[in-house]
């Protein structure tokens, strides 16, 4: 990936998808700046900027629920990453699995 690429906001981040890297379920969605992304490309663990407490976070130093990472892309545009973890744990600070098991929207289904 070119780092060189990314196209931050006006408040310096880009989201960054959170993908389990063999079943390609999506996790979560948190936001990076270029720090974040540094610290997520060259540690091996994935770490956001949190924009409610102004402040890096790890995922898991606290909860336990580590995200290690298998691979990073950025999408044809450069605005949005998309981080291939093995995830441990739930990813979601609610406890669930993933972030995306709360609400179903019932949208139709399109037919081909």
């Amino acid at each position: 990936m070119s780092v060189d690429r990314v196209t931050y906001n006006a408040d310096g981040l880009v989201p960054a998808v959170i993908q389990q890297f063999d079943t390609r379920e999506v996790l979560m969605m948190g936001w990076m700046d270029a720090e974040a992304l540094n610290r997520t490309l060259t540690s091996g663990r994935v770490t956001f900027w949190s924009r409610s407490r102004q402040e890096y976070w790890r995922k898991g130093d606290t909860s336990g629920h580590i995200q290690i990472v298998k691979g990073a892309r950025l999408d044809c545009d450069g605005d949005t990453l998309l981080i291939e973890v093995d995830q441990i744990g739930a990813a979601c600070h609610t406890g669930d699995h993933t972030c995306f098991d709360a609400d179903d929207l019932h949208a139709v289904v399109g037919e081909r």
